[in-house]
């Protein structure tokens, strides 16, 4: 997600206040016993979407048609809060397996759809979120009882809370996180290859160019700004940074970029650009960090890659080009106004926009590298942007076909190129560099 100049005036959509969390509705009277209400809650604006010709197409193509269907169904069998827990939070963590599992090509395709694809995960999650909103319990259950669960669904359908890195001495251990597809509202078909590379590397082992073997575990995120704001990110990366047998070697957060390469961005800047995202939410203003998480005082307005970005440009890892990429954006010391800096921020500056912009893809950059810098300072790690996944010429329209062999071919090369992007990384890291004093 490179930086996007707000344009609100050509979006042509309405601003709605993001909910991404709040399935807080009370139970209504008159609510058949475990079904939805008849008056239930209106759904978020994500969920609005899931009503389109593209996104039930990619369900049904998938085989993950099912899934709030039969999701809905459980919800109305428990009894209890505590079951509606444990069956939430079980059915979140199977969603996710299942489509890492489609994606590495272990059990059924479910549909004709190619298995490398991040989209049926993203719709099948909304379709599971709309019901547990609508959802009304034979049994008392508070506002923040039902939020727990929609965190609960979230979390573990994302692979957030089933990260598990190997103990041991001889084996690297990486995180990797993407996103979900964005910019919905211009074309509901779009997929996003950073969360594709998530689905296809989680739980695998990659060979590092000195013969180690490294251990990949992934996470996707939402592309809403306030659940940044409420520390998604943090809670999911922090007990993999900080000190211990399973700790983290080396990390990278992953989102798409600029057409036709990658970068490798050099730095990332404290501010939010205020551009839409999935929730049609808006925010401006400096990064804000969440209460009670490791940060560094006073806040500082820039972080910085501690990926060997040298390294990578060098390896030639694949059919795209790949960019150090150091511009930013600051208002200097003294200044008024933003200024353009090719080769990076001058002292004393103020962030407009890092290497990876003014989006969400520069605020996970900042965030990871900065809870890096509170945590473990020697800890490799920093942000990789991928190219831009566009459709095949004759197929840009947004009415037109979900998928077709260009697409799927860039995406795949895409996701082959990080894999190996990573494995180069990963060559600088591990047991012998662990250097950080253990508390």
């Amino acid at each position: 997600m490179k930086r996007i100049r707000t344009r609100l005036g050509a979006l042509g959509v309405a601003l709605t206040a993001a909910v991404p969390l709040s399935l807080t509705a009370p139970a209504t009277a008159g609510a058949a016993p475990g079904g939805p209400a008849a008056d239930a809650p209106a759904g978020t604006v994500e969920e609005g979407r899931l009503a389109q010709a593209a996104p039930q197409e990619i369900l049904r193509r998938s085989g993950f048609d099912v899934w709030e269907r039969e999701f809905t169904g459980g919800l109305a069998r428990t009894a209890t809060y505590r079951e509606a827990k444990r069956y939430v939070a079980r059915e979140g963590g199977a969603l996710w397996r299942r489509a890492v599992d489609r994606a590495q090509g272990r059990g059924p395709a479910g549909g004709d759809l190619s298995r490398d694809d991040d989209r049926p995960l993203y719709w099948a999650r909304l379709g599971m979120t709309k019901a547990l909103r609508a959802w009304q319990p034979g049994f008392e259950m508070t506002g923040e009882q039902r939020s727990a669960l929609a965190d609960a669904l979230e979390r573990g359908s994302r692979g957030q809370d089933s990260i598990a890195l190997p103990a041991g001495k001889r084996v690297v251990r990486i995180v990797v996180t993407g996103f979900d597809p964005f910019q919905l509202d211009d074309d509901a078909r779009r997929s996003n290859p950073s969360g594709a590379a998530a689905l296809a590397l989680d739980g695998t082992t990659v060979r590092t160019a000195s013969g180690r073997s490294a251990r990949i575990e992934t996470a996707v995120f939402p592309v809403r700004w306030a659940d940044f704001a409420d520390g998604t990110v943090e809670r999911t990366l922090l007990p993999h940074f900080r000190h211990g047998p399973r700790q983290a070697d080396l990390f990278t957060t992953i989102s798409q970029g600029r057409p036709g390469h990658f970068d490798v961005e050099r730095t990332n800047g404290a501010w939010r650009g205020g551009y839409p995202d999935n929730a049609r939410d808006e925010r401006t203003g400096t990064v804000p960090i969440p209460a009670g998480v490791p940060t560094v005082r006073p806040q500082p307005q820039w972080t910085t890659t501690s990926l060997p970005y040298g390294r990578i440009v060098e390896a030639g890892t694949g059919p795209y080009p790949v960019v150090d990429h150091t511009a930013v954006t600051e208002i200097p010391a003294g200044g008024t106004g933003p200024v353009d800096r090719p080769g990076g921020p001058t002292p004393g500056s103020t962030a407009r926009a890092g290497g990876g912009g003014d989006y969400l893809s520069n605020e996970i950059a900042y965030r990871a590298t900065l809870l890096r810098d509170a945590v473990r300072p020697t800890l490799p790690g920093g942000h990789l942007h991928t190219p831009v996944l566009e459709f095949g010429p004759g197929n840009t329209d947004p009415d037109g076909q979900i998928t077709d062999p260009d697409f799927v071919r860039n995406r795949v090369a895409i996701t082959g190129q990080v894999r190996k992007i990573v494995a180069v990384a990963a060559s600088e890291a591990g047991p012998e560099s662990r250097q950080d004093p253990v508390p």
